[in-house]
């Protein structure tokens, strides 16, 4: 199984807390994981608020590229609707380079109201937008040259210089959590991202429709999903489940507040029916508390043991699939932290290293 480790870069829940104590601390346990056998680094792309704040990740990853020479680096995701899809390749062919090929390109859409309207830009354009973007991008990665004459991007053909060094077969990635956005990573042949925030029994039918999708449109079988989650991880079973709850909850709050999933704006929003969705089944399940606790039947937290089961279960559910898994989030201490990403890279990353490929459920 590849494994990677989810850098968030926030601050929502703990007191008193820098920015520039959330960059140390990402990047401190960032060194630790690069030594620690975790196979990528990753970060998503937010802005403006305590949520996170990454505005350019792929400037990120040239730093950690560096900093850590024996692992790759990633984004999870650049929101393509915000920048200019020619100099998204760019940077990527830059930063690609300069690793020697360790870079894998996620790409999403976006979802925050409030990063939108700071952007100046319409959430009922974001479809249109990643799904003009995105094609473009692969193929200036692919072919060292891009042009575009769609709806939102005139783009006459034009080199990427420096040129595309290595083939980004296979290192693609698409945020896919409703029905249109796994039918674009499935155009893609991307891998799909997808994050532990509802039990992934309600996930299933959608991994496999993207999954049918990719064969449908590429003849190849897909690539493994990517699941994002959020991972407390301690030695003291008796205590652990506080803790999670403690601040796996805290993160639930801040994404409800990023996100406003408790407001009525997603009905009027062009594409983004399954988020209203998400709203409306948040209201009737108890609000953030029912959130909180579905979020923690999806989400890895417990004993190196208990995760593992965990781990197990959800493979005879769902097939093979990647991790990306977050160890700083929702006021967490720097050293609980630490010590999460240090035991699960001694206990449980060896162990789920070790399987060998699994044949996806019937039942997804």
């Amino acid at each position: 199984m590849d494994v990677g480790m989810m850098m968030v870069f926030t601050n929502y829940g703990w007191e008193n807390c820098s920015d520039q104590r959330v960059w140390d601390e990402e990047i401190r346990l960032a060194r630790i994981a690069a030594d620690s056998g975790f196979d990528c680094l990753w970060s998503a792309e937010h802005h403006f608020n305590d949520y996170s704040f990454v505005p350019d990740n792929l400037a990120l990853m040239t730093h950690l590229t560096a900093l850590c020479p024996n692992i790759d680096v990633g984004t999870a995701a650049v929101i393509l609707p915000w920048h200019d899809p020619l100099r998204v390749a760019e940077n990527a062919a830059v930063v690609d380079l300069l690793s020697k090929g360790r870079l894998r390109l996620g790409m999403g859409r976006g979802l925050a109201r409030r990063e939108f309207n700071a952007f100046r830009i319409s959430m009922d354009e974001s479809r249109g937008r990643f799904d003009e973007a995105a094609p473009m991008i692969v193929e200036a990665l692919k072919t060292g040259f891009m042009e575009g004459d769609g709806k939102y991007y005139k783009q006459p053909r034009i080199e990427i210089r420096p040129r595309p060094q290595h083939s980004f077969d296979g290192r693609i990635y698409a945020v896919a959590s409703s029905e249109d956005s796994i039918d674009s990573a499935a155009k893609l042949g991307a891998h799909m991202v997808m994050f532990a925030d509802r039990p992934w029994e309600m996930r299933a039918p959608m991994i496999e429709k993207g999954r049918q999708l990719h064969r449908q449109y590429h003849g190849t079988e897909p690539p493994r999903v990517m699941l994002t989650e959020f991972c407390v991880c301690g030695p003291d079973a008796a205590t652990i489940e506080d803790e999670a709850r403690q601040y796996q909850g805290k993160f639930v709050e801040s994404n409800f507040y990023h996100y406003e999933f408790l407001g009525e704006h997603f009905k009027s929003v062009k594409g983004y029916d399954s988020y209203q969705q998400k709203a409306d089944l948040a209201r009737k399940g108890g609000g953030i508390e029912g959130a909180i606790t579905g979020f923690m039947q999806a989400a890895s937290w417990g004993t190196p043991d208990k995760i593992l089961r965990g781990l197990e279960a959800r493979r005879k559910l769902l097939g093979d699939f990647e991790m990306n898994v977050a160890f700083r989030f929702g006021g967490t201490p720097y050293e609980v932290s630490e010590r999460g990403l240090k035991l699960f890279a001694k206990e449980v990353l060896p162990v789920v290293k070790s399987w060998g490929p699994i044949k996806a459920a019937q039942a997804a």
